[in-house]
């Protein structure tokens, strides 16, 4: 029998984080994990096919969507912590994990940080590092100077879709941009501190989760080579690159998501 359910969790520091179960109860778990300035619902399209096979847990990143936003800088370290404690809340022993984007770097940091937490790793669209750390700072002081979320809005549209999509308004990119405009600018600012200050890129080579990466051939945020980088410091890790711009489940589903199925199905 499938099921949806809603709710939230307190992290360890009181801040609210919002989570959402879909599919039947007694399926293996899998959690997904958005990318920056989107929330749970970055994941909508996949669900029906994910469902069948999995109890797909969904969350917001603090600073995103039904989750609280404080201020000041974020962390990943405590990014990766909210996910453990809504695992243990949850009384979860292991998941697999699928992230795109900032949700590749949670899922990065759990599987060298809380190996036997994760069982198969999906990192689509996601770097191990993103620099300089100058880039970040204007974005940082550009999220809070912001009276309204716009100019940011449409930028990070045109780095997220291929221009095709934007100019004939397709219907899957509105969802998107009607996030972006709520999006909360003391979360956003937060979550590019965490970014900014990331680098994952020498203890990649201790994750021991069987891993599957997927980059988009066209995205100018986190570049096809970021992807290659970390398929190729990851034991044993699998390379797909799609044709894709930065979200690569809503343009190319019909690719994106087998690829996912087949992998996290795996023997």
């Amino acid at each position: 029998m499938s099921a949806s359910f809603s709710s939230h969790i307190l992290a360890g520091d009181g801040v609210r984080i919002a989570y959402r179960f879909d599919g039947d109860p007694g399926l293996p778990v899998l959690l997904l994990s958005n990318s920056i300035a989107t929330d749970l619902h970055m994941w909508d399209a996949q669900i029906p096919a994910l469902s069948r096979r999995f109890r797909v847990l969904r969350y917001d990143a603090r600073g995103h969507g039904a989750s609280a936003a404080p201020a000041g800088a974020y962390s990943l370290d405590r990014l990766g912590r909210d996910v453990l404690e809504l695992l243990d809340a949850l009384g979860l022993d292991r998941v697999h994990f699928l992230g795109l984007s900032l949700g590749g770097f949670v899922g990065q940091w759990l599987a060298v940080r809380a190996p036997e937490r994760i069982d198969r790793l999906v990192l689509s669209n996601t770097s191990a590092y993103l620099g300089p750390a100058a880039v970040f700072d204007e974005r940082i002081r550009e999220a809070e100077a912001a009276t309204d979320m716009r100019a940011i809005a449409e930028r990070f549209l045109r780095d997220w879709f291929p221009a095709a999509m934007l100019d004939a308004r397709d219907p899957r990119v509105e969802p998107f941009r009607a996030t972006l405009l709520a999006q909360s600018a003391a979360g956003l600012a937060g979550s590019f501190a965490a970014v900014r200050d990331a680098d994952l890129r020498r203890t990649l080579g201790l994750i021991a989760a069987p891993t599957l990466v997927i980059a988009g051939e066209s995205d100018p945020v986190t570049l096809p080579e970021h992807g290659r980088a970390i398929a190729a410091a990851v034991p044993g890790a699998r390379w797909l690159a799609l044709p894709a711009v930065h979200m690569a489940n809503i343009e190319n589903p019909d690719a994106f998501e087998p690829a996912v199925l087949d992998f996290l199905s795996a023997a």
